[in-house]
This record gives structure tokens, C-alpha cells and sequence, in this order.
């Protein structure tokens, strides 16, 4: 095993708590943990559960680590493999002061764990923007936050600079700050190659601007969730003071768990492998007191009103409470408070994801999108096709097979967890799976 940087070592000898128990843990196995997706059915047999996660009330350890990619129920979005202590966001956002519709920016968001427990936690009330500035991973954020199923999410590709323009429009900004990755030494063994001193300063100082970037984004009294995945104070606690110096700010005390470790400052919270069952894991959470004076709202209406359901209707479930719209062919629906976020800002941001997009009007008819299948509050899954696991895997490889079915388009489900959609024509069906999300690596029955 590649040994640990020496003066990596040294600094936590030097002046890190429990570092005795902490630095031979590095060599130990990690743990696997997975988060429920409490809004969607699911049969997990095939899963080796082992005890919950304390912090995390859908969060679960596991007895082994199985190929998720070989689990239809993966990519139906019914789990997410997540590293337990990042879930403890959920205890922290669950102590917040919030009113009943907050706006939530994960600003540093990909691949989408914290997005997707950010949803969960929102449960369609307010409005949950995801943002990931590196375009090839917001595609992958986007695919994820999609395929976890609610109706207020909305995606951006944005340097977090470009949000300072909206002022006072966030009640609370997650910022899982890019890191020199310490806390990832056990289970990423390349990190250990690629960390120096240099790297570290430079992500402190990185860490800093991105902070200051978002400042007056926030609301007052809003609340900035601030985490890493490193041990190194001078990304953690040191910044947190430094911040403090800047900005009118204060530290708030965050739940306690039992192990967990108070930072050398006494702002924020430690996860220790070997003293908790997780990786490495800092968070610190602050409030700001200063008075923002808003942006003038801006009135946007290029966005064109859906005038008739017919031609989606068979597709969507008619309990719902979403406001629907049309841009070009292509039709979205959305909760009122994500689609009203939306316009007020639509000429400032990328977008990457807008609401649920529920499909294309082409000229031969309506083409739903895999937007609307994975979605449990919209999609009807009346006469959905049920796969076994081989057609599954087959499905979700982008093949085609024998299927016997009507004409049409047609949902298709594994353990009545819809997949996406196909178009049967009689004695074969072409796979509407999306190309880019497709499983690459070689099946074997």
C-alpha cells in the first residue's frame, strides 16, 4: 500500500486530536453506506444491510460493496452510494431556523449526493439549486439529482462567482469546498500521490474566494453550510476564522454525535476514521447578520404557458402541483417556487437542468422524456411493461430483445421501479434509454 506523505503524518502528530487512532485507520478498509430514497418503492434483498447510519435517517451501512452498476434499482434512483459522513448534512440542515420554502444553492455540487439528500430534506417545498462549474461533471449532477425524482431541483453550470449577482436570493448555501482530499487517503490511494503542502495552501486560498464569491447571494440571517474532506486546519477551522475576520458572520454550534471531534477553534466538527465509521469529513456551519439590500425583481416572460395537456396526458399522473410551460418543442413542468426562481434568473445562469422535462412534441406525436419516467410524483404507470433483472440490464445497456407489448410508446419498469421508455413497433421496440447514461461495461448471463 502506498505509505502516507510524510509530512502529512507529521502535521497530524504534531497538533492533530486523536491522531494516534486516526493515522493507522488510513490503512484500513473503508466502509460502505448507501441513503434511501424514501420517495421511491424498493425491494433491496439483493443489498447486505448492516446498521443505520446515526446522522443520516435513510443512511445505511453495508456488509460488502456490491456492483452497483449491476442493480437496476441503482440507476432507477431508488439508493445512493454516499460516504457516510457527508450525510451528516442532514442533521445540521434539520437544525436550521428555515421558513416553510427556503431556497437551497449546493454550489459545489457534483457528483450529487448532497443534492440528493438536499431534495429529500426539501421534499418538493422550496426550491434546491445544484451547481457544478466543470461542465463534463455537471452532466453527471444532472443525471443523478434526475434519476433521485423530485419536481424542485434545478441544475446550473456556473463559476461561483457568477452567483454574487443575486443578491439575497439563497436562505442556505452548501459549500462542500474542492480540497486537498486528506480524508479520501483510504479510499482513494491515488490522492495520497497527488498531495503537497503547495496544493493544500492553494486550496485554502481557493476555498476562501469561493466563499466570498457567494457572499452576497446569501440572505440575512441565512446560513452557510461550510464542509471538506481534509484534516488540514488551514482549510478548515483556520479558514472559518479568517471568514469571521472578513465577514459580518457568527459560528453555530452543530448537532454532536457520539466520536465526533470539536476542531481546535471550537466552529466546527471533526469525523475521524477509526473513531466514527466513516472517511475523513470537517463541517462548520455560519449565519450571516449583515443586511443585503435586494436585487429588483426582473420580469421574465419568454416562457410560454402550456395551453392544453392531451397530448402528455396518458403520461402523467393527474395528482400533481405542477406548473407546466413549453420552450420550443419541448415541454417542462415544475414545482411553482423551482419554475419562479427560474424565469426571475434565466438570463443569469447556465442551465443544465430546468424543472422535469416531459418530453418532445415532434410531428409524428408526443416523445416522453426519461426526465418524466423517473419522476414518481408525475409519471402514470398504468400499463407499464415489467422487466426481469436480464431485460433490465439489457434495457439499461441500450439493447434490444424480444418484449411482447402493444404498439407505442411504453414505460418500463423493474420491481415497479420505472427505467425509462421504449417505442414498440410490433415485433421489436427501439430502446429509448439515453445514450450517455447507458451501461458500458460487458454483461454476462
Amino acid at each position: 500500500m502506498q505509505s502516507l506523505p510524510d509530512k502529512f503524518v507529521q502535521r497530524l502528530n504534531d497538533n492533530f486530536p486523536k491522531a494516534e487512532v486516526l493515522i493507522p485507520a488510513l490503512d484500513t478498509q473503508s466502509p460502505v453506506s448507501i441513503r434511501l430514497n424514501p420517495n421511491k418503492k424498493r425491494d433491496l434483498n439483493q443489498l447486505e444491510f448492516e446498521e443505520k447510519v446515526t446522522w443520516c435517517g435513510q443512511g445505511h451501512y453495508l456488509k460488502s460493496r456490491p456492483k452497483f452498476t449491476l442493480d437496476p434499482l441503482f440507476h432507477a434512483g431508488c439508493y445512493y452510494p454516499q460516504e457516510a459522513g457527508s450525510m451528516y448534512i442532514e442533521s445540521v440542515f434539520k437544525s436550521l431556523s428555515l421558513n416553510d420554502a427556503p431556497v437551497v444553492l449546493d454550489l459545489c455540487a457534483a457528483p450529487g449526493g448532497k443534492s440528493t439528500l438536499l431534495a429529500t430534506l426539501l421534499n418538493n417545498h422550496g426550491t434546491l439549486i445544484s451547481n457544478e462549474v466543470i461542465r463534463s461533471r455537471a452532466f453527471i449532477l444532472a443525471e443523478n439529482v434526475t434519476k433521485w425524482g423530485y419536481s424542485n431541483c434545478l441544475v446550473t453550470n456556473n463559476d461561483p462567482k457568477d452567483f454574487s449577482a443575486l443578491k439575497g436570493s439563497f436562505d442556505v448555501i452548501l459549500i462542500d469546498a474542492p480540497c486537498s482530499g486528506e480524508g479520501m487517503f483510504r479510499k482513494d490511494l491515488k490522492s495520497r500521490d497527488e498531495w503537497s503542502e503547495d496544493n493544500a495552501n492553494m486550496c485554502s486560498a481557493r476555498q476562501k474566494r469561493i466563499v466570498m464569491d457567494v457572499w452576497n447571494s446569501l440572505k440575512e440571517n441565512g446560513y452557510i453550510i461550510y464542509s471538506t474532506c481534509t484534516f488540514n486546519p488551514e482549510e478548515n477551522e483556520n479558514n472559518v476564522a479568517w471568514l469571521m475576520e472578513e465577514l459580518d458572520c457568527e459560528v453555530v454550534q452543530l448537532p454532536m454525535f457520539e466520536n465526533m471531534q470539536s476542531d481546535s477553534k471550537g466552529y466546527g466538527v471533526y469525523f475521524i476514521p477509526g473513531l466514527t465509521k466513516t472517511e475523513g469529513f470537517y463541517c462548520c456551519l455560519l449565519q450571516k447578520k449583515e443586511s443585503i439590500k435586494l436585487n429588483s425583481r426582473i420580469k421574465l416572460d419568454i416562457l410560454t404557458k402550456l395551453k392544453s395537456k392531451d397530448k402528455i396526458s396518458s403520461f402523467i399522473n393527474k395528482k400533481n402541483t405542477l406548473s407546466f410551460w413549453q420552450e420550443g418543442e419541448f415541454t417542462y413542468g415544475a414545482m411553482p417556487s423551482a419554475l419562479d426562481f427560474y424565469r426571475q434568473n434565466q438570463k443569469r445562469l447556465k442551465w443544465m437542468k430546468t424543472g422535469v422535462k416531459l418530453g418532445e412534441n415532434q410531428r409524428k406525436g408526443f416523445i416522453p422524456d426519461i426526465e418524466l419516467a423517473l419522476n414518481p410524483s408525475l409519471i402514470n404507470q398504468e400499463n407499464a411493461i415489467e422487466l426481469t433483472e436480464e431485460q433490465a440490464l439489457k434495457y439499461l445497456h441500450g439493447d434490444t430483445f424480444e418484449l411482447d407489448s402493444t404498439i407505442g410508446i411504453q414505460l418500463v419498469t423493474f420491481k415497479e421501479q420505472p427505467l425509462g421508455f421504449i417505442k414498440h413497433l410490433g415485433n421489436r421496440f427501439n430502446n429509448l434509454y439515453p445514450k450517455e447514461w447507458r451501461i458500458r461495461m460487458d454483461l454476462k448471463f
